[in-house]
């Protein structure tokens, strides 16, 4: 009898909570599963900034896509994005939002980006203990610029969190990461990390790539958030 059948059959994925005799909690590994089916994001920190390059991959013809957004603020010096089950990342997004904004009222200062997903990952790492909840299917990653200090978080399902120059989480994250290995370089601009990303997208995609899929944000130090999306992209082709 294949593995997998005897846990479903011992109970083992029914809470997330019970170790299975190999040592696994089921439900953590169903969640990192769901993670990886999710649209994928690129995150790069860059010479003069913070970048993200979002695959919203929407199809529908009748979506408005403006209501499709894949990259979020949560303060005027912090963006982030998701893979896996979107609506569990709003409602850590929000927290996150809430947060950082208790934080300015509080000390009249901007967050430092590490606190926010700190609070992240302690949120997800609870939902791995307590029985009658299922953890987060969700990846999250972070970018910022505080301080004159550029960051790029990424939190798994779990509650770790860990962070990076370049990355990517959701769908195909491994090959991605293999392409960034070769191609990313301390010193990339924004504009090069987009055409980069884009770039590393197209191969990745094949005949699926459609650059109106995709939702790419940037913050540099001491300026607010700027985005682009959709058709506005189609300068980074070349």
């Amino acid at each position: 009898m294949p593995i997998d059948m005897q846990h479903q059959i011992m109970g083992y994925d029914r809470t997330a909570t019970m170790f299975s005799p190999e040592g696994y909690l089921l439900q953590v590994e169903y969640a990192e599963k769901t993670v990886k089916l999710g649209s994928a994001s690129i995150g790069m920190v860059c010479k003069d900034g913070v970048l993200i390059v979002a695959d919203k991959r929407i199809k529908d013809k009748l979506l408005v896509p403006e209501s499709a957004s894949k990259i979020y603020e949560i303060d005027e010096h912090i963006i982030a994005t998701a893979a896996g089950i979107l609506s569990d990342a709003r409602v850590l997004i929000e927290r996150a939002q809430l947060v950082a904004q208790q934080h300015r009222v509080v000390y009249d200062t901007p967050i430092d980006v590490e606190a926010v997903i700190k609070e992240i990952a302690s949120t997800k790492q609870m939902f791995t203990q307590y029985g009658g909840a299922r953890p987060f299917g969700v990846s999250i990653m972070i970018a910022g610029v505080e301080n004159k200090k550029k960051s790029l978080y990424v939190t798994d399902v779990i509650g770790n969190y860990f962070a990076y120059k370049a990355t990517a989480i959701g769908e195909n994250d491994e090959k991605i990461k293999e392409k960034l290995r070769e191609k990313y370089k301390d010193d990339i601009t924004i504009e090069e990390g987009i055409k980069l990303s884009i770039k590393i997208f197209k191969e990745i995609l094949g005949k699926n790539f459609d650059i109106r899929r995709f939702d790419v944000a940037w913050i540099k130090e001491g300026e607010k958030i700027k985005r682009l999306s959709g058709e506005e992209l189609k300068r980074y082709m070349k």
